[in-house]
């Protein structure tokens, strides 16, 4: 888990050929869960705001991480967005229908005063370690 934390915190979000740097895109499969929470904190942290982004099944782990950010106080729910998307597996089929959808998530009013108390903690841990 430390190793996921220190990966997210070493992020440089600052990519600006990206043209929503707010959003993250999930995928059930390439991440661990708590990854993308962390790093939804980190874009708050940054932008204020984040917006959490899925397709098909990875809706539900979208759904997720919106609920841990808001059920641990750092985050309200702005804005839910839904919609369908055709995809092509192979050049040449049918399109497939998608369900898309968009969460935008912006910081509490007490989310610098939780972060700051996480971090004291992990401080407070490591020197008893």
């Amino acid at each position: 888990m430390e190793v996921i934390t220190e990966g997210v915190n070493n992020l440089n979000i600052t990519d600006s050929s990206y043209n929503n740097k707010n959003r993250i895109q999930v995928s059930n499969t390439k991440k661990p869960l708590f990854f993308y929470v962390n790093l939804a904190k980190r874009f708050m942290q940054q932008n204020n705001e984040v917006e959490l982004s899925a397709l098909g099944m990875a809706i539900a782990t979208v759904v997720t991480i919106a609920e841990i950010l808001k059920n641990n106080g750092l985050a309200i729910e702005k804005k839910i967005m839904t919609s369908t998307v055709d995809m092509r597996e192979e050049s040449g089929m049918r399109p497939i229908h998608k369900a898309k959808i968009e969460i935008l998530l912006g910081k509490s009013e007490k989310f610098d005063e939780l972060m700051a108390a996480a971090t004291e903690e992990v401080i407070d841990y490591e020197e008893q370690s």
